[in-house]
């Protein structure tokens, strides 16, 4: 089996853990290589303390992240909110996708509530072509063919609904995805509870059992619902087994970059 290098790329620090963390795992299991990176430096996602000590901050959890799984973790030194689909954040980008190498790329649909979202979508879209041309960034080799692109699941409906070409069965390691959330208490159990007013009390400082049986009543909550969701998805991609499933992470295949078919996929995904 041919050893892939998979490369997620979310706006912020957290973003792909959380729509691909249970993935990604599957791929470190498989001995894969697996990157995040993160568009922006997630230096505005506090209440209490936006900026430099905020992005200080972040740097630490996506470093706990790497050593605590061995994922690769990047963050780009963007203002958190300021991200733009322009020319300089492009190159930027293109940079960081050609020395990467990868062969598939997950990342946001360009259709979303945050612009650090939108736009890392349509950033990740306009060098789906542009990634091959030796003239464009010439200081970076480009690769001999794209990389495939895959969206992470939404919930948005326009301008149409998110549709999966695959749903990744992810019980086995749901309970390694919560611990990698738990590395990122700045957005766990201060930012998101606060920004989504969450009810009742968050286990922070309380014992690490505990909390991770709260993020799996959070975050596994919605891995849930994303398997009842795709239950199709599942089926088709593991057959009866996939009526079983009862977490799942789900990604649809781009337009852009370089196109597969069903064997194709199972070769990208291969579990």
């Amino acid at each position: 089996m041919k050893k892939l290098n998979v490369m997620v790329i979310g706006a912020h620090p957290d973003d792909c853990d959380i729509k691909a963390g249970g993935t990604a795992l599957k791929y470190l299991a498989a001995g894969h290589r697996v990157m995040f990176l993160s568009m922006t430096d997630g230096s505005m996602g506090h209440h209490l303390t936006p900026g430099v000590e905020m992005a200080a901050r972040r740097f630490g959890e996506i470093r706990a992240v790497t050593e605590l799984t061995g994922i690769e973790y990047k963050m780009l030194n963007i203002p958190d909110g300021s991200l733009t689909a322009d020319l300089m954040y492009r190159e930027m980008l293109m940079r960081e996708i050609r020395v990467f190498k990868p062969d598939l790329i997950i990342t946001h649909r360009p259709n979303d509530y945050h612009p650090d979202h939108r736009n890392t979508g349509q950033l990740v879209m306009d060098c789906s072509y542009l990634i091959i041309v030796p003239g464009v960034v010439p200081d970076v080799p480009p690769p001999r063919q794209a990389p495939c692109i895959f969206y992470m699941s939404d919930n948005f409906t326009f301008p149409g609904p998110f549709a999966p070409h695959t749903a990744i069965g992810i019980d086995e390691v749901l309970e390694a995805k919560m611990a990698i959330l738990d590395c990122h208490v700045s957005q766990v159990y201060e930012w998101l509870p606060w920004a989504d007013n969450y009810p009742g009390k968050v286990p922070l400082g309380e014992d690490k059992k505990s909390r991770l049986e709260w993020l799996a009543g959070i975050y596994g909550a919605d891995d849930a619902r994303a398997a009842e969701l795709y239950r199709n998805a599942l089926v088709e991609w593991y057959g009866e087994k996939g009526r079983d499933v009862r977490h799942c992470e789900a990604f649809a295949l781009c337009e852009y970059g370089r196109q597969t078919d069903r064997e194709g996929l199972h070769e990208l995904f291969p579990f």
